[in-house]
C-alpha cells in the first residue's frame, strides 16, 4: 500500500524529520509503520467528551495490534448546552467549519495515512465528517456514546427535562428546591445528552451512512462495550488502509439518503437539515431541503424518542439499535442496502441479523407512531427558501395555527418577554437576526422554547426564527427561516400584530399580507449594522451561506 507518511520519514533526506519524531520516544520500528491520526475532540468542558481520553487509548490499542502507529491530535469542541442563552451560542455552528479546517491542516501538514475520528457532540461530528470527505484518506468514526437517563418520580428524565423545569419555576409552578433536583439528576453520567437530540441524531446517521461500526451510536458511554468498539475501530482502520477504502467510497448520495431516512424514522433533530447538506457539499454531492421533504413523506416515524417521547438512547440500544431500525425500513424498500460500510460489509449484510428487541421502542412499519417522518419543510411568503420543523415533536392541535406576531430582534429580548410572562395564548413569537449571517452564528434557542413548554403554552404559542432550535426542543418551534432577516428575507419586515398562518399538514408558513405590502416594506428595509466587527465571527458572518444551503461557506 502507498503511504503518505513516507514523504516525512523515508530516506537519508528525512533524518531531520525522524530526529524530531524520535524526540518523543518513538523508535525506528514504530516510525516505519503506517501513521494513523487519532483525531480526538476530548476536553474537560463537554460531558460528552470528558471521557474521550479513555476511548482514545482503546482506539490506539487497536491500531497498535494491527501494526500501525497511532498519533493523537486534538480539535476543539463546544457544548451547545453550556453555550446556550448567551453570546457563547454564536460559536457552535461556526465551529463546524473550523473543526473541518483544523483536521485538514493537521492531517495534511503531517502526512497522515489514515484517520480515526473520536467525537460525540453536535457540531464536532459533522465537522469531522466534512474533513473526512474533504481529505478522502481512509477514515472511521467512533462515538463516545450517549449519557444515561435515570428515573425521577416514575419518569426517566434528561437535560430537556431541566429546561422545562426552569419554565415551571418561572411560572411559579415549581419551587427552587424541586428545580435543584432536576439539576442534579438531569445529566447523571458522561456522554452525549440522552435523548434524540442533535449529537445522538448525528451519531445515528453516521452509523446509517456506514462511517462507524455497528452500535457505535447507541452503546452508552459508561458501558465496557464502548471501549471494545473503540478497539475494533483501531483494528478496522488498518484494514481500510490496506484495501484503500476511503470516505468517498462510503459516503455517496445513496448513503446520505439512508442517513436522512433513518433520521426521519427516529424523529431526529432538525439540525441534520444543516449538517447533512454541508457534508454532501464537501463530497460534491447535491442534496437540498426538497429531498428531506420528499423522503419525509414516505418514511414512517418508528421511534418516539425524547424530547418528543419517553425513550432515550439506552432504550434504542436495548431495542436493537440503528440497524434494527434500518432493517425494518428496508421492508418498504427505503434503504439502499448495497452501500458499503467501514465494517467491510454492505448495509444489507450488516442488517441481516438485526431484530427489534423492544417493540414499544422501535415500532414496525405496519404500526408506526406516524405515517410520515419527523421533519417537515415549510414554505410560503414568510420563508420563500423554506423553513424546518420537527413535526413529530409538535402537538397535533398546533399543526394548524394562526395568531398575531410578537417580534423580537434577538434571542435575549424574546427570553426576557417570555420569562416576564408577557407572551399570551395565541401569540406567535418571531425571533429574527439570529441566522448564520445576522446572529452571527445561527444560535440555538432551546431555553426560550423550553420555558414556553414548561409554562404550559406549547399548545397555544408557536415560535419562529431564522436561527435554529436545539435537538432537545419540543413544541411548535419552526427554524431555519430562509432567507434570513440579515439578508433581507421577509421575516425582516414582520411587525407586531401581523397575522401569521402556520399549516404543518400543508407545509405552509405565511404572513397574512398581500405581496405588494411585503414588497413595499422590503423596499424601505435597510440592513442592520454588523453585530460583530472583529475575530472569527466577523469572518463567518461574511462567508456563511443561507441555512437552506447548510450554512456552508460561500465559494471564493
Amino acid at each position: 500500500m502507498s503511504l503518505r507518511s513516507t514523504e516525512v520519514k523515508k530516506g537519508p533526506s528525512r533524518s531531520w524529520h525522524r530526529s524530531l519524531i524520535k524526540a518523543m520516544g518513538y523508535i525506528d520500528e514504530e516510525i516505519q509503520q503506517p501513521w494513523v491520526g487519532i483525531v480526538n475532540s476530548r476536553n474537560e468542558i463537554l460531558p460528552g467528551h470528558f471521557h474521550l481520553d479513555t476511548v482514545g487509548e482503546a482506539v490506539k490499542a487497536g491500531v497498535r495490534m494491527a501494526g500501525g502507529l497511532p498519533l493523537e491530535f486534538s480539535t476543539i469542541g463546544i457544548c451547545d448546552g453550556i453555550a446556550m442563552a448567551h453570546e457563547g451560542m454564536k460559536y457552535p455552528l461556526p465551529s463546524r467549519e473550523h473543526i473541518a479546517d483544523t483536521v485538514e491542516i493537521m492531517a495534511n501538514a503531517h502526512r497522515m495515512d489514515a484517520l480515526v475520528f473520536i467525537t460525540n457532540c453536535d457540531k464536532i461530528i459533522p465537522g469531522m465528517l466534512m474533513a473526512a470527505v474533504r481529505l478522502n484518506i481512509p477514515a472511521i468514526m467512533i462515538s463516545g456514546g450517549p449519557m444515561l437517563s435515570i428515573m425521577h418520580e416514575g419518569k426517566y428524565i434528561d437535560i430537556s427535562s431541566v429546561g422545562e423545569a426552569q419554565g415551571k419555576f418561572a411560572a411559579g409552578e415549581m419551587s427552587e428546591e424541586e428545580l435543584s433536583i432536576f439539576e442534579e439528576k438531569g445529566c447523571p453520567s458522561v456522554g452525549s445528552c440522552a435523548g434524540m437530540f442533535t449529537a445522538n441524531t448525528m451519531n445515528c446517521v453516521t452509523e446509517a451512512m456506514g462511517m462507524s461500526l455497528p452500535k457505535s451510536a447507541t452503546v452508552p458511554a459508561v458501558y465496557a462495550e464502548r471501549y471494545r468498539i473503540a478497539k475494533y475501530a483501531g483494528l478496522r482502520i488498518m484494514e481500510l488502509l490496506k484495501k484503500n477504502i476511503r470516505p468517498l467510497d462510503i459516503i455517496t448520495k445513496e448513503s446520505i439518503i439512508n442517513a436522512i431516512i433513518v433520521d426521519l424514522a427516529l424523529g431526529g433533530s432538525t439540525n441534520t437539515a444543516l449538517h447533512l447538506p454541508a457534508i454532501a457539499y464537501e463530497a460534491g454531492i447535491e442534496i437540498d431541503l426538497d429531498l428531506f421533504d420528499s423522503l419525509s413523506e414516505k418514511t414512517p416515524h418508528l421511534c418516539n424518542m425524547s424530547p418528543a417521547g419517553p425513550f432515550h438512547l439506552q432504550d434504542l440500544h436495548e431495542a436493537g439499535g440503528v440497524y434494527a431500525v434500518m432493517k425494518e425500513l428496508s421492508k418498504l424498500g427505503l434503504i439502499h442496502t448495497d452501500r458499503r460500510t467501514v465494517s467491510g460489509k454492505t448495509i444489507g449484510e450488516s442488517i441481516k441479523d438485526a431484530r427489534i428487541e423492544r417493540s414499544e421502542v422501535i415500532r414496525t412499519v405496519d404500526n408506526p407512531y406516524h405515517r410520515k417522518g419527523g421533519i417537515a419543510v415549510l414554505k410560503g411568503n414568510l420563508a420563500p427558501d423554506r423553513a424546518v420543523v420537527k413535526r413529530t415533536a409538535v402537538d397535533r392541535s398546533m399543526w394548524r395555527h394562526w395568531g398575531p406576531a410578537r417580534v423580537f430582534d434577538s434571542e435575549e429580548k424574546a427570553e426576557e418577554a417570555i420569562f416576564a410572562r408577557k407572551i399570551k395564548k395565541g401569540d406567535i413569537v418571531v425571533i429574527r437576526y439570529e441566522g448564520p449571517k445576522g446572529g452571527p452564528g445561527m444560535r440555538e434557542m432551546h431555553i426560550a422554547m423550553s420555558a414556553v413548554v414548561g409554562m404550559g403554552l406549547d399548545k397555544q404559542v408557536a415560535m419562529i426564527t431564522d436561527g435554529r432550535w436545539s435537538g432537545a426542543s419540543r413544541g411548535p418551534a419552526i427554524g431555519h427561516v430562509s432567507p434570513e432577516a440579515a439578508e433581507g428575507g421577509p421575516i425582516a419586515v414582520v411587525k407586531d400584530g401581523d397575522i401569521i398562518e402556520i399549516d404543518i399538514e400543508k407545509k405552509s408558513i405565511r404572513i397574512d399580507l398581500p405581496d405588494s405590502e411585503i414588497s413595499k416594506r422590503l423596499s424601505k428595509w435597510k440592513p442592520p449594522k454588523a453585530k460583530v466587527k472583529k475575530g472569527y465571527l466577523e469572518r463567518y458572518s461574511k462567508m456563511a451561506q443561507s441555512a437552506s444551503r447548510g450554512a456552508v461557506f460561500r465559494p471564493l
